[in-house]
């Protein structure tokens, strides 16, 4: 007898349907703006159009958004006393940055003013620091000091003895960029952006009234839009190119990092940044907002845009460095290494032009570019109005996302009260950092949904502890296989072909072979 199944809204696999048929049909409409890229300058721009009546998708070819130069970031909402004066970098990263704070509220996203320290050693880094200075002040940058090496000290008592001046900047602070990349995303989601993952853009087709953008992949299909966004980062040259605009040059900038276990939080209470170069600030020390350390990046030109390895050169240039601007550094503490490639472009400043009416780039957005993007968000709406995209603001837009409640953050009362409500947050799945199962099921069905481990993991720190998820995976792939309507062998770290299962080994429903 045929078995048959009851699927119903509460289903997994009644879910997942209602994604691909959702996916189906996004594909089949004209949208107002498609956007090509998910990280945190597409994020932002996602969301800020998502306050008004457009039809908005984002496109991202890998398996989940902030998959590029945000999720391997700093982390760091600079002041903005390092960009040239008058340069949209000056320009967009002291508005970002005035803007942060309240963007990050609205997303529910943690923000730390902890301030930064640009520290030098000697006459030649003090004249360095007196220009930043000087620039910050032009750029209007509010609150800057220059310190004595003493002073310095005072504020920050792990500095090096050879610390001889110091440039404070009390504006600066820390966000997680993957963190406030996702939120934005999902809070563009809620009010009504499509979001299409696993489409990498093959072809763009200039047409009479809309592009099309074909993935080259029948499941993906093709998009048509009246205007396009490219904020495909290390890519965004490629894109241009495919639209026909040949004037833009992006290579990719190796920047190295390694972290530091959370009992290491202490270590220091702002960021610790050496006088910069050309090719950037240099090796800092950073607290995170999570309560760990933070030592890198490095800073290597590179041509291959998808070589993400760490090296061994360039974890000695971190230990060497960070151990000449910060004392006593606990380097047993470690408990990862991880490597970011910065999108750089060849003008020094950021790309925010429209080669032709309706394509618009958003390219070179190297650093201060997490801190300028809800700056340049607002840019970029601009100057699609001035392009003829009519902007009316939707009567029932929602800026404000429910931030996510870490349970181990959360008072005993409110615990109890969670498990009452949900017998899943009663179960600790990440003992390193007190995830729950509950926290990890929010994170699957919540906006934008995660399918990876290595989502769950920027969702919610599972698995960013002591072991690295040695002890947990196994269980987030089960919670993972149930919620998506998977078997054990389809679950992901990343994206296809990061299977963590290749068979089943053992299967208790069979007898012994004969």
């Amino acid at each position: 007898m045929e078995r048959t199944w009851n699927i119903g809204p509460g289903d997994s696999r009644f879910r997942a349907r209602k994604r691909r048929e959702a996916g189906r049909k996004a594909r089949q409409n004209m949208y107002d703006v498609a956007i090509v890229g998910a990280g945190i300058v597409g994020g932002m721009l996602a969301r800020a159009l998502s306050a008004y009546d457009l039809k908005v998708c984002v496109l991202e070819k890998e398996n989940d958004v902030a998959m590029g130069a945000t999720h391997a970031n700093s982390g760091i909402v600079h002041a903005g006393y390092d960009a040239a004066e008058g340069s949209l970098k000056a320009r967009l990263n002291v508005r970002g940055s005035r803007m942060m704070q309240a963007v990050a509220g609205e997303l529910g996203v943690p923000y730390r003013r902890y301030g930064s320290l640009v520290i030098g050693f000697g006459e030649e880094d003090e004249c360095v620091i007196r220009a930043l200075y000087a620039r910050g002040i032009s750029n209007g940058v509010k609150e800057l000091r220059i310190l004595e090496g003493e002073e310095a000290r005072t504020l920050e008592p792990a500095l090096s003895d050879q610390v001889s001046c110091a440039l404070y900047a009390p504006t600066a602070a820390i966000v997680c960029p993957y963190e406030l990349a996702i939120a934005a995303i999902g809070n563009a989601m809620d009010n009504g952006v499509d979001l299409l993952l696993n489409f990498e853009v093959r072809h763009i087709d200039r047409k009479e009234g809309c592009y099309e953008i074909s993935s080259g992949s029948a499941d993906a299909g093709t998009v048509r839009a009246r205007y396009v966004v490219n904020a495909a980062g290390v890519h965004a040259d490629e894109i241009a190119q495919m639209a026909g605009d040949a004037s833009i040059r992006i290579h990719p900038r190796r920047g190295e990092y390694l972290l530091l276990d959370r009992e290491c939080g202490g270590l220091v209470s702002h960021t610790i940044f050496r006088t910069p170069s050309r090719k950037g600030k240099g090796i800092l020390v950073t607290p995170t907002v999570d309560g760990n350390v933070l030592l890198g990046p490095t800073s290597v030109d590179m041509e291959d845009k998808e070589d993400y390895a760490v090296t061994e050169e360039g974890i000695a240039r971190i230990l060497q460095r960070a151990g000449e601007s910060v004392r006593d550094i606990p380097l047993r503490k470690v408990i990862t290494s991880f490597c970011g490639l910065r999108a750089v472009g060849d003008t020094g400043d950021f790309i925010l032009n429209s080669p032709f009416p309706g394509f618009l780039n958003a390219a070179g957005i190297e650093s201060p570019g997490l801190t300028a993007s809800p700056a340049i968000a607002e840019y970029l709406v601009e100057m699609l109005a001035a392009q003829g995209l009519e902007m009316r603001r939707k009567e029932d837009y929602q800026p404000l996302r429910r931030p996510v409640y870490a349970f181990r953050h959360v008072s005993m009362e409110e615990k109890n009260r969670m498990i009452q409500e949900d017998s899943a947050y009663g179960r600790v799945v990440c003992r390193c950092e007190t995830v729950t199962e509950g926290e990890i099921v929010a994170a699957i069905r919540s906006n934008p949904p995660a399918r990876s481990l290595d989502g769950i993991k920027r969702r919610t720190r599972a698995q960013m502890g002591r072991c690295q998820g040695g002890f947990c995976m196994p269980y987030i792939m089960e919670i993972l296989t149930r919620e998506l309507g998977i078997e054990y062998e389809e679950v992901v770290k990343s994206g296809k072909g990061s299977e963590i299962a290749v068979c089943r080994t053992k299967d208790t429903e069979k007898g012994p072979e004969e």
